[in-house]
């Protein structure tokens, strides 16, 4: 191991680098509060100010992927398709699967600068969660308690909301609803064959109300839908914490480009289109289950600096203080001082810790395993 790859792996690095992007997070969304004066005044102002705070924060966990466990990621698509990423107004369906797709998600955004412009259909209980859903509030996020009835009309005007944004929109969609599990799959898979409709092997059966109302709403505002599959080299599973520790993984996506025209607008058509692109998704996981590659050709999107520069901004704004406040704490010797220092410390510890906790896949929703007997 060298010293690089062993540093990454100190527990004193992982606190710093914590305390920068939860400090920094905290820094954000009040500048993000005072940014409210602006909406009535220009809400255009507004967004693309909100768009810069958010990339400021949500940069630093993919400077992690990036620079600092140096994941890679390829992209199977074809010519076409790469020259459009990053140009248009788009709906993202990706698969479900891992603890960090959601950041190779961002990641790609990042790669074609929408990262701070991009959009999610998020659960309720984010927008409780300090840094995440405090940032997605002010971005607009369409937030929903996953229960129609009582989403309907908040998830419907959230989205028509969005149809005048000022920067290139990426909405990202996890339109299984939930991780995959196993014990997920199987009871998804018992929903399947009461409903009539082919199993999957490797995804749960898509929720189509998201997906067909999302459609509706930024009709005239996307022009295109990707549909994006997510896999990983190596079978082991990739997690927020294997990257704070450096550990390097290689992403492969597969995207694939369908023009608003060419998907249904009729809701039931729609859905049936949907379920048909979550049959082909599983083909797609079947083959480089097989091959170890998605078929189609390679490329390679550079990562940018900006994430690092943005990093090491903070970084050197905050650490700096910290660092001069620690010495003068342990040089006074006040046990006082050294109490509440190391009461700090834990605190930030256990915040980092729950923050991490939320991707997980062992500490995930319940909502996929519910579901099942709701329908019975």
């Amino acid at each position: 191991m060298g010293l690089f790859a062993y540093l990454k792996t100190q527990f004193i690095l992982h606190l710093l680098i914590s305390f920068v992007f939860i400090v920094s997070g905290l820094i954000i969304n009040f500048i993000q509060l005072c940014t409210l004066v602006l909406w009535p005044i220009n809400k255009q102002l507004y967004r693309r100010v909100n768009c810069r705070l958010s990339y400021s924060l949500w940069s630093q966990l993919v400077m992690l992927l990036e620079w600092w466990a140096g994941t890679q990621c390829t992209l199977f698509t074809d010519k076409a398709t790469m020259d459009k990423l990053g140009k248009e107004h788009v709906i993202v369906i990706l698969n479900h699967n891992y603890e960090i797709d959601f950041l190779c998600g961002w990641t790609i955004c990042e790669r074609f600068g929408v990262l701070g412009s991009s959009k999610v259909l998020a659960k309720h209980e984010l927008l409780k969660v300090p840094l995440i859903g405090w940032t997605w509030y002010f971005l607009e996020i369409v937030f929903c308690k996953r229960r129609w009835e009582e989403d309907k009309d908040t998830v419907i005007q959230g989205l028509k909301n969005l149809s005048d944004y000022p920067e290139c929109m990426w909405f990202l969609l996890y339109c299984e609803g939930t991780r995959f599990t196993e014990k997920k799959h199987q009871i998804s898979m018992q929903v399947a064959e009461s409903k009539g409709l082919p199993k999957l092997k490797y995804h749960l059966l898509p929720r189509t109300k998201g997906f067909t109302t999302t459609m509706q709403c930024l009709k005239g505002t996307v022009s295109a839908v990707y549909d994006v599959t997510l896999n990983f080299k190596d079978k082991r599973n990739p997690t927020l914490l294997g990257i704070l520790h450096g550990k390097k993984y290689e992403a492969d996506m597969s995207v694939r480009r369908f023009p608003v025209e060419d998907i249904p607008e009729d809701e039931k058509e729609c859905a049936n289109w949907l379920h048909k692109l979550y049959q082909e998704k599983d083909a797609l996981q079947e083959h480089y289950e097989k091959d170890g590659s998605f078929p189609g050709p390679q490329f390679k999107p550079p990562r940018r600096p900006w994430t690092l520069l943005n990093f090491f901004f903070w970084a050197t704004v905050l650490l700096s203080p910290l660092i001069n406040f620690a010495f003068g704490v342990f040089v006074s010797g006040s046990p006082l001082l050294i109490i509440g220092c190391l009461l700090f410390i834990g605190i930030a510890c256990f915040a980092v810790r729950r923050l991490i906790g939320v991707t997980e896949i062992g500490k995930g929703s319940s909502y996929g395993n519910q579901e099942f007997k709701k329908k019975n």
